[in-house]
Formats: structure tokens, sequence, C-alpha cells
């Protein structure tokens, strides 16, 4: 795998689970609003909540998962300059 390939595979990562945490918390919000509203009649269930905090979940470790990429491909440019010096 080459050390660009790296890095653009490890930034795809992030941006998406950036994407999909935005969206998680958008819809945590709505849900918020939605039942917060003076006279609303919704009620939120655990249900309601369930996938998009787990949405959440997931786009933390993939930015975990990301960010390992990026030190990896930081690593091993670092190799080989030490291998070139």
């Amino acid at each position: 795998m080459e050390i660009n390939s790296l890095s653009a595979t490890g930034l795809g990562i992030i941006t998406s689970a950036q994407q999909k945490a935005t969206t998680a918390s958008q819809t945590i919000a709505n849900l918020s609003t939605q039942n917060g509203e003076v006279g609303g009649t919704q009620i939120t269930s655990p249900n309601d909540m369930f996938k998009p905090i787990l949405s959440l979940k997931e786009a933390e470790q993939e930015t975990y998962a990301g960010i390992k990429l990026l030190r990896t491909q930081k690593n091993e440019v670092g190799s080989l300059l030490n291998i070139k010096a």
C-alpha cells in the first residue's frame, strides 16, 4: 500500500465518521426539540435514541481507526527518512 493511499484512506474514514456524527447529533437534537415543545404530544422512547447514539459511538471508533492509519503513515515516512539518512 502506498503511503499517500494510507493518508487518503485515513482522511476519508475521518470525514465519513464526521458526517455520521453530524447526522446522528442532528437526529438527537430534533428528537429533543420535538418533545420539548410546549404542547408537544410526542414522547421520546429509548428506542428513538438508540440508533443515533449507536451511530455516534460508531463514528468515534471510525475516527480512531482513521487516526491510526494516519499515525502508521507518519511512522512509515519517518522510517523511510531514517533509512535514507
